[in-house]
Order: C-alpha cells, then structure tokens, then sequence
C-alpha cells in the first residue's frame, strides 16, 4: 500500500510488541508500540493512529476497557484484537464494541498486515461518507 499511515501496536509482552513493531517497519509501515492501554491513550491525544494492534489480555488497562476508551476518543479508529485461545470471548465483546477484528495469537504477520490494510480501508471509506 504506497499511502502511509499510521498503525500503533499495543501489547505487554515487549518482546512481540518489539518483533511486531520492527517487522511492519520492515515493510514500510508507519509503526509505533506501546506497552500498556493507558500509555497508548495518552499517544492517542498526541497523534492520530488509522489502526490499533490491541491485546486483550494485558495487566491494568485490559484491551476491552482500552478499545471502549479509544472509540470514544477517535470512533473512526479501526482496531483489530490479538487474542489468545482463552480470550476468544473478548474478541466477540471487543467486536461488540466496534473493532474491526480479531486475531489469535500467535500471529501470522502476513495474515495480520492483510487485516490492517482492510481496517485502514473501511477508515478511509467512513470517512468519506462523512463528508
């Protein structure tokens, strides 16, 4: 895709959050992580992301509480949610919620990129119809 924007990854484990993040670089995408809900947030009133990586299972902030917090600071924000097999519920609730998605961990990072491309493209459709 030659249109750059903006993905952010959210994830506790730095390992894959890191290894994510470098791998869609790898591919000339516009990647920032962040390792907790509350700190990608706070990235949120900084910059605007086109689609989040979010996992559901992280301490503090889980992803469901997080996904809730951004549709309400950017509805148009597509998220896509990295569950794990026991958190398949989750990904239904998160789709509740408005995600665009869900993904079982661990992940296929073409099977992921093709999914992100999809979320940014039903963004950009909503946002011409809102014009």
């Amino acid at each position: 895709m030659a249109e750059n924007f903006n993905i952010l990854i959210v994830d506790d484990e730095d390992d894959f959050r890191v290894t994510l993040v470098k791998r869609l670089q790898k591919r000339n995408q516009q990647v920032f992580g962040s390792e907790s809900g509350q700190k990608a947030l706070t990235l949120m009133d900084a910059m605007v992301f086109d689609v989040v990586v979010l996992d559901v299972k992280m301490p503090g902030m889980d992803g469901i509480e997080t996904i809730r917090e951004m549709k309400k600071k950017n509805p148009l924000t597509e998220v896509i949610l990295l569950t794990g097999h026991a958190s398949m519920e989750s990904g239904i609730e998160g789709m509740k919620l408005g995600a665009f998605d869900y993904v079982m961990k661990p992940v296929n990072i073409d099977e992921l990129l093709e999914k992100i491309r999809q979320a940014y493209e039903r963004k950009q459709i909503q946002e011409q119809e809102r014009q």
